[in-house]
Order: C-alpha cells, then structure tokens, then sequence
C-alpha cells in the first residue's frame, strides 16, 4: 500500500451503474480513510455495504455543502483523511463537491482525485460523434423558455454538444431540439453500465418518434449528445452557388484575379483554378 498522508481530501469516483467499474484503488481508499462524505449517506452506505467497508458517512450535498465546509476541514486539520463521493460517477461533475474543492483548495489542503467512471466520458466514448472539442453543459433548464434560450446560445457553435437529460424531461428537450437544430445528429446514451444500456441516434424528430412508439426508450438517465454546427466555410458553400457567384463576379465588372481570391476564401480550392474558370466565361472569351 502506498503512504497516505494524514489530512487528505480524495475525490473519489464511484460506478454508476455496474459495480465491477469502481477501481482497486478507489476501493482501497475508501476502506482507508477515516470517514466518507457522500450526497446521499443512503444511497451510499447500500454501495458501502456491498464492499464490505463500514466508515463513518456524512452528508454533503448541494443544500448543505457550505455549511460543511469548516466541519470537514476541521478534520482534517485533526490529520483524518475523507474520501468524496456523489450518488453516481465523479464528484462535481453536474454533482455537489466544488464549493468544497475550492475552499479547501483555498486552505492549502491536500486534495488527490481518485478517477474512475464519469458519464459524460462514458457517452462520448460509444458515440461517434467528434471528440477533439465539445462543450459539456451540465442539465437543461427545467422551464421552456429558458432551455429555448440556452440551446439558441449554442446554435452556432461547432463543437459537439453535451448535456444531461432525466427521463420525464427527455422528450421535451428533443421537442426543443426539434425545433432549433432540425437537422443536426443527436445521439442519446440511456441507462449507460446498467443492462438496459441503449444508445440511439438520428436526428431529433427520429428520436421523438423512436420514443413515442416505445415508451420504455424513455426511462434512466440520459446523456444527450448533439453534433456540432457546420463550420462557416461548409455553410456559405452550401448556400451559395458556384456559377451565380462567378458570373456576379463578372457582372459587377469584378477583375478575374480579383474574383478568383474572393471564389476561394468563400468557396475553398485553389485560386488558379478559379481563375481559369472566370477566364472562360468572360464574355470576351
């Protein structure tokens, strides 16, 4: 076993689903620390009870992790060591813990993440859809007018899109989706570890029809990915027309070295080949 020094903080991540995900050491740590804060002390000495480790649990979730604060790191002043953990997954991430973190981060205390399983990571490693840049968002807003507001502020970002969706929510959100990003690729992850796992895609409307002719899709939680915006060259490629351009070019008394630079910043390639083409049609050709 490796040494642990005393007044510790360790972030532990916990399965959210199958119990086979939690880490040997996650579980090592957990058996070793002088006592576990947990979001819900229930939920978490059912987890506690099936690795056969018995610690003193307190609770820390989002109604009382301030006031927590000066309890926990009165502990580990005393030299106790604590592990964190939420319900499901990693600690802050859409979970309680930052206040805490940041505090104790603020005190110079020792803090050492234990990682693990996160859903967010999860869904994004099964499906397809780019991973290089996305934006994670946490959950929707409950009121429709306000969740119609935040997905128009991402409308135009091209990067994947990610949020966490509960199930008596899901279909009003693809009903936004619809509405606002109707052609966009939108994979759902639901029930992920657990032996429903399902991910399903297409594009919203498909999804609102997949889960109204089996309302069993609609149950766990969800992860909902969408794909990103198309970059702005894709977009004025897609609106714009070729021959129009060239022969406005041509009409507007535009040079052709001129109009081969301007046809290849808004519609790719290379200039020289524009060029030749302005060249031919020029009526004096």
């Amino acid at each position: 076993m490796s040494y642990q020094p005393p007044g510790t903080l360790y972030v532990v991540a916990t399965p959210i689903g199958n119990l086979e995900d939690l880490t040997p050491r996650a579980a090592r740590i957990l058996e070793s620390v002088s006592r576990i804060a947990a979001e819900d002390t229930r939920h978490s000495a059912r987890l506690l009870s099936h690795l056969g480790i018995s610690k003193p649990l307190l609770s820390l979730h989002e109604h009382n992790e301030a006031h927590r604060v000066d309890t926990l790191d009165a502990y580990l002043e005393a030299g106790e060591s604590i592990a964190l953990i939420s319900d499901a997954g990693t600690p802050l991430i859409s979970d309680p813990g930052f206040i805490l973190v940041r505090a104790l981060r603020s005190r110079n205390r020792h803090i050492v993440p234990i990682p693990g399983v996160c859903a967010l990571t999860a869904a994004l490693s099964g499906a397809g859809l780019p991973t290089d840049r996305f934006i994670f968002a946490g959950f929707l807003p409950a009121k429709a007018g306000a969740r119609r507001q935040v997905l128009e502020n991402y409308q135009k970002r091209e990067e994947t899109l990610v949020f966490y969706e509960s199930p008596h929510r899901i279909t009003a959100t693809l009903e936004a989706l619809a509405e606002q990003m109707p052609e966009r690729p939108i994979v759902l992850a639901r029930e992920l570890t657990k032996t429903f796992e399902t991910f399903l895609q297409g594009v919203a409307s498909e999804l609102l029809d997949i889960l109204a002719a089996d309302p069993n899709q609609a149950r766990g939680e969800f992860v909902v990915m969408i794909g990103g915006a198309p970059a702005a060259r894709e977009v004025r490629e897609q609106s714009i027309d070729d021959e129009t351009l060239l022969k406005t070019l041509l009409d507007e008394g535009v040079g052709v070295k001129q109009g081969a630079a301007i046809a290849a910043n808004l519609l790719g390639g290379r200039k020289k080949e524009w060029y030749a083409r302005l060249q031919m049609m020029k009526p004096d050709s």
